[in-house]
């Protein structure tokens, strides 16, 4: 399988799922900034919609977007326990916490790194965003992950996205519960391992 990321964009959560999961991979650096690969291929001759993360599977096929895509590693590696089994009401959950990671957190930081977003509504976006990680922070008191003591995909997601808030002025300290998941779930070794693949760690 072949994943194409650029480093430290939400990517970064697929490429902590292949590191968790143990499948032979190949990651690929495509930046989102000049869609240009290491071997001066354009980018949107690969995947047109330009952006990451993208999969290719072995047999030619491919996927985006990243709660597919950290669904289905999870799924190849089953004994690593990434997801609860189809079916199942924790499942759900799982896809309930990627939705939301998703909806309301993902897609409320992505204005704050444009340029042209007007000061006033990247306030607005800040609100709501302290809003939605109060919440979180409420939901991980007691647990060591967001679905209890199992480290799942959706960890990778929140960790990602949550990376970015010192980039665009989110202040985490507030939120006790989710620095101490945060520090949990970056000492963990394919944590460790992708983030040193992607230049964020020496």
């Amino acid at each position: 399988m072949k994943l194409y990321y650029s480093p430290g964009a939400c990517s970064l959560s697929a490429h902590i799922a292949m590191h968790e999961s143990g499948l032979a991979f190949e990651a690929i650096p495509a930046p989102t900034k000049t869609h240009q690969l290491p071997d001066g291929t354009d980018y949107y001759t690969i995947n047109p919609l330009g952006y990451v993360p993208y999969l290719t599977l072995d047999d030619g096929r491919s996927l985006h977007e990243v709660p597919a895509i950290v669904q289905y590693i999870a799924d190849q590696a089953p004994t690593k326990k990434l997801a609860p089994a189809n079916g199942t009401y924790e499942r759900y959950k799982l896809q309930e916490w990627l939705t939301f990671i998703g909806t309301e957190l993902h897609r409320s930081f992505s204005p704050l790194f444009a340029p042209t977003t007007p000061a006033e509504t990247k306030a607005t976006f800040i609100t709501k965003l302290q809003g939605r990680l109060k919440w979180v922070d409420g939901e991980l008191a007691g647990k060591q992950y967001l679905m209890g003591d199992t480290f799942t995909v959706a960890d990778g997601y929140l960790f990602t996205v949550t990376n970015w808030a010192p980039r665009v002025e989110v202040d985490l300290a507030p939120y006790s519960n989710l620095l101490a998941y945060r520090a949990r779930v970056g000492a963990r070794p394919a944590v460790v391992a992708a983030m040193k693949a992607e230049g964020l760690l020496k």
